[in-house]
């Protein structure tokens, strides 16, 4: 029984590392009501926006409105694990790679204190195509 213990502890830890090693980049931020996060994706020659922001948060729901690449959008996050974040394609896919890179936005928890929602930002970007700049907030 101990050995199927260890071998269980040692395929999940492995699981981990992998699942870990798909995102390139982490980065941790915390935005106000209506404070527009703007981040600039370039790859090539071809500069795109990717801008977010949150307009309400009530029964636990946080509403996001965003945009990229001309497409507008608006989410609803909750904290619970399957509705907790949103995925934004940042390139298509080409044929020197299967899965295009993209960003995932978490939505990790809401400081009532400062009323700012906290996010996760994490780019998975396997062919290290992107270069990103985080431009600061108006």
């Amino acid at each position: 029984m101990k050995v199927v213990l260890q071998v269980f502890l040692l395929f999940a830890l492995s699981l981990s590392v992998i699942h870990a090693e798909e995102f390139r980049d982490v980065v941790t931020i915390s935005l106000k009501k209506d404070e527009l996060k703007k981040i600039l994706v370039k790859y090539g020659a071809i500069s795109k926006l990717l801008k977010f922001r949150w307009t309400l948060y009530k029964n636990d729901g946080l509403v996001i409105h965003r945009s990229y690449d001309r497409v507008v959008a608006q989410n609803i996050l909750y904290l619970e694990y399957a509705s907790n974040s949103f995925i934004v394609v940042l390139k298509p896919r080409g044929t020197k790679y299967y899965k295009a890179p993209y960003m995932l936005v978490k939505f990790k928890e809401f400081d009532f204190e400062k009323e700012e929602a906290i996010f996760d930002l994490l780019l998975s970007d396997k062919s290290m195509s992107l270069e990103l700049k985080y431009l600061k907030n108006n």
